[in-house]
């Protein structure tokens, strides 16, 4: 392609199409200020199982990964390469990255079972106090005269 071919696509593409700021959104009339998010017991199952599952086979598989570039890194080292000492480094980070993982995901999972107790309890006091209005309620509506 010549220059001047290139100048012309150029200018034709100008013509046809200014450059501008184009901000990718959703229209204004979608939306509305009512919130719908509704999470359910289900959910919130599905997310703590998916933490416990991943904490529990990130544990394995992380533990085999590790091992495996300890013991290559140690055999690199013995034999002289300087590629021994940069692998062990990347194995310290791998172990101290997996902490922090299974860290976050016990976490989760720990927060999420708090969460579902304390939600529990919350609701066994809710219908308790509930229930002591009914009755009182009650009283007042069966006293003589009225």
């Amino acid at each position: 392609m010549a220059w001047e071919e290139w100048e012309q696509l150029k200018a034709s593409a100008a013509e046809h199409r200014p450059t501008r700021m184009q901000l990718n959104q959703y229209p204004a009339d979608r939306g509305s200020t009512q919130g719908d998010l509704k999470v359910g017991n289900q959910d919130l199952e599905a997310v703590g199982k998916a933490a416990r599952d991943l904490f529990n086979d990130f544990t394995t598989y992380s533990g085999h990964a590790r091992v495996a570039s300890e013991t290559a890194a140690d055999g690199l080292k013995s034999e002289g390469f300087a590629l021994g000492g940069a692998l062990e480094h990347v194995t310290a980070r791998w172990s101290e990255q997996t902490k922090t993982l299974l860290d976050a995901c016990a976490h989760i999972s720990n927060h999420l079972r708090f969460t579902k107790n304390q939600h529990a309890a919350d609701d066994t006091y809710i219908a308790g106090a509930v229930s002591s209005i009914a009755t009182l309620d009650e009283g007042f509506d069966d006293r003589k005269g009225h």
